[in-house]
């Protein structure tokens, strides 16, 4: 499950989170937003190791503005409560996994 997340929890649910946090930075209306969520949505229900989260950068731009989101989709990946990896731009499952399994046993 994908957990929708905004400027007012974001501390609580990414920075906190003691698992690798995968943060999609972005909006209804970007086309490559929309065909990357359900690539999301299937790599959250198949890896509980990784908590998978949404952003709206329009609702949320606090955190769009501290993490230099310029262009979006933006997925970014934080450990510890820092980002230890970044894709930007539509992606493929497979690119997406490789992210995950390289910051998961690293």
């Amino acid at each position: 499950m994908i957990t929708n997340i905004n400027d007012e929890n974001f501390q609580k649910e990414v920075l906190e989170e003691e698992k690798l946090v995968l943060v999609d930075f972005s909006a209804w209306w970007c086309g490559p937003c929309k065909m990357v969520a359900p690539i999301l949505e299937r790599i959250s229900n198949e890896n509980c190791n990784i908590k998978i989260t949404t952003i709206d950068v329009d609702r949320s731009p606090v955190a769009s503005i501290r993490y230099q989101v310029q262009s979006i989709p933006a997925i970014k990946f934080f450990k510890n409560g820092e980002v230890v990896d970044e894709i930007i731009g539509f992606a493929p499952r497979k690119q997406i996994e490789e992210v995950i399994n390289k910051n998961l046993y690293n």
